[in-house]
């Protein structure tokens, strides 16, 4: 959370009631921006950081509840292993570099996915990063790693089934709410605008529970050139979309809760 790229363009333009309260995003294009530089991939995700800071430090400005960046999915172990291990480390070392910053800003830290997968050094940062922001009261800032919503169901679904068999649960109160209760975002609103940059047409096993009522908005934009600019011509697009969550036209001209949303 560096001064760099932070500096706001002009404003949104749009009231505030009509902004989103989470926005998730895939950040998608780091490979290709390398490539097109004549450079390892592992380059394009280090200059995607910048990118990563500007669209939190203005989404903190906007007071939007949480922004929650896919980082690195279940998939991605299958990518070679110097690129792997790059991305290991690289968010290791951001984590800690940003941490003052973000106590700084109010921004709250929270990771999900399979952490007890990832090396250890990963998840001792993220321990604390999310112990040294566990106070803070402003946009939360959610980490998507080592993430899969396949393996995010089952695992809601584990806890679920264990909690029946003990009798703490019973089967047939089980909802919407039981499930929303048990997955790794448990405690946040569902996404309303889901952002996906590098203009691929595919959600990528990403927050599928989370995302059933999310506006879709594709850029053709690869992430490390994804700027403020851009975040608000997003924003701009959700505040023109009329959401009816299954229903007809009329009181639903501006943004509201969908009917499962936390």
């Amino acid at each position: 959370m560096s001064s760099v790229a932070l500096q706001p363009v002009s404003e949104p333009a749009i009231p505030r009631e009509r902004l989103p309260r989470h926005v998730a995003i895939i950040m998608d294009g780091n490979g290709r921006w390398a490539a097109a530089q004549g450079l390892p991939r592992l380059f394009g995700h280090r200059a995607g950081v910048p990118a990563v800071r500007a669209v939190i430090h203005e989404a903190s400005r906007l007071g939007l509840e949480a922004v929650t960046l896919y980082s690195f999915s279940s998939e991605n172990w299958k990518r070679p292993a110097e690129e792997v291990n790059g991305l290991m480390s690289l968010c290791a070392e951001h984590l800690l570099a940003e941490r003052a910053e973000l106590v700084q800003n109010g921004i709250r830290f929270r990771a999900i996915g399979r952490l007890d997968e990832l090396p250890d050094s990963v998840q001792r940062e993220l321990r604390a990063t999310e112990e040294a922001t566990s106070r803070s009261t402003g946009t939360t800032m959610v980490l998507a790693l080592n993430y899969g919503a396949r393996g995010e169901i089952v695992d809601a679904v584990r806890r679920i089934a264990r909690a029946a068999a003990c009798g703490e649960l019973d089967a047939e109160a089980i909802d919407e709410r039981t499930i929303d209760s048990h997955l790794y975002t448990a405690g946040l609103p569902d996404p309303d605008l889901l952002i996906r940059t590098a203009g691929e047409m595919r959600v990528s096993n990403y927050l599928l529970w989370q995302i059933s009522y999310a506006e879709l908005h594709v850029t053709d934009v690869l992430w490390p050139d994804f700027s403020v600019a851009d975040f608000h011509a997003a924003l701009r697009d959700f505040a023109g979309r009329r959401r009816r969550f299954g229903g007809l036209d009329g009181a639903a001209a501006a943004p509201a809760a969908p009917p499962s949303s936390r």
